[in-house]
């Protein structure tokens, strides 16, 4: 699967249930909540959960748990960065760009 790929199903999914009419800022709020449920399954996964309250879960769950989390956090990115004309592809090239003028590497 390639980003592009990606970035589009995720944008006619939000599309047709009307969620990219959301304006950035209410976008990056729905990020920053999905941001902290990969750091609550993150926490499932290194440490565990003890509230009597919920179900333990096998470690099978816990990691789908992550991944979910994880997928959440990357459509919230791909529609944030549609919604600025960027596409996924473009967005890690940037970072890379950055990343290797920072650090003076050179990485194929």
């Amino acid at each position: 699967m390639y980003l592009k790929d990606v970035q589009d199903w995720e944008k006619r999914f939000y599309e047709k249930r009307g969620w990219k009419d959301l304006p950035p800022y209410i976008r990056v709020g729905f990020l920053m909540e999905e941001i902290g449920e990969v750091s609550r399954a993150v926490r499932a996964s290194e440490i565990g959960r003890d509230h009597p309250d919920e179900e333990k879960m096998t470690k099978k769950e816990v990691r789908e748990n992550l991944a979910e989390e994880l997928g959440d956090v990357l459509s919230n990115v791909a529609i944030l960065a549609d919604l600025y004309g960027m596409t996924l592809e473009e967005v890690v090239q940037v970072h890379r760009k950055k990343l290797m003028k920072r650090y003076h590497e050179t990485i194929n």
